[in-house]
């Protein structure tokens, strides 16, 4: 599986993009802007996209999806219950960083489903906290866990905003999160690459 990570959007989002190496296959996962940029990697790495995978629902991570979407012909992937909540200007926080849009998911995701895309096991692991519908994407054969905002490099993420919750959040790193092997690396929607057993020593 090659992974490549690239900075969008205003609030240096990490946006990632992953291919089966042996499909040529892959996934695009929390666009958050430069959708050209995006695209640009995309194609040097010759990667034919199958889906769009979303941590949770916040402008800087969804305002190249409908670019993307209408590029590749692809899926949006989110929880079930973050579907409906960032189809919402105030919820989404794009109402605050310019003119309000909002972005319409085509799957719902229930926590624990297990899938698989371009080739790829991927179970969803539901996250609450830093939105009411936040969530994770864990690949178990390779070790690697895409933690959007919910668990960062010796941080978490912010619960100030709208449906979030400070105890949701820590319920869900410590039982969610930290209770997967210690070598997952961790790729979270901000900052640096960490692993699980590098955080277990903050909570």
């Amino acid at each position: 599986m090659e992974i490549k990570s690239i900075l969008v959007s205003e609030a240096y989002t990490n946006c990632y993009i992953v291919k089966n190496e042996k499909t040529g296959e892959g996934f695009i996962l929390d666009p958050g802007g430069s959708a050209l940029k995006i695209s640009k990697i995309v194609e040097e790495m010759q990667m034919i996209p199958k889906a769009i995978l979303l941590t949770h629902g916040h402008f800087d991570h969804i305002a190249a999806v409908d670019e993307l979407r209408d590029r590749y012909g692809v899926k949006v992937y989110v929880s079930e219950e973050e579907f409906k909540f960032m189809q919402n200007y105030n919820n989404n926080l794009s109402v605050y960083f310019g003119e309000g849009f909002i972005v319409k998911p085509d799957i719902a995701l229930k926590d624990g489903e297990e899938l698989e895309i371009a080739g790829i096991k991927i179970k969803f692991i539901l996250t609450p906290g830093h939105t009411p519908g936040s969530g994770c994407f864990y690949v178990e054969e390779e070790g690697v866990l895409f933690s959007g905002d919910t668990l960062f490099c010796m941080s978490r993420g912010r619960t100030d905003f709208p449906g979030g919750s400070e105890r949701e959040i820590l319920d869900s790193i410590r039982k969610k999160l930290l209770t997967l092997p210690g070598d997952t690396e961790v790729l979270p929607g901000h900052n640096e690459q960490t692993t699980i057993e590098n955080e277990k020593r903050f909570y």
